[in-house]
């Protein structure tokens, strides 16, 4: 996984937890609440990629080949 994000994606996977890291010490529960908003945000980016990759026939669904 680590490979297909590139050194920009690993630097923005470190500062985003970084970030929520330096919230979670002075407001737990907004921390939670924003690694919540962090992870639905993955989703809806997930389910955008997997549809319009489906569409041009490039695969789509769970895992490899339809």
């Amino acid at each position: 996984m680590f490979d297909k994000l590139g050194i920009a994606g690993l630097l923005g996977v470190v500062v985003m937890l970084g970030g929520i890291a330096l919230v979670a010490w002075q407001a737990p529960i907004v921390a939670a609440g924003i690694a919540f908003v962090v992870a639905g945000l993955g989703l809806i980016v997930y389910g955008m990629v997997t549809n319009l990759m489906s569409a041009f026939g490039l695969g789509g669904g769970m895992g490899g080949m339809p």
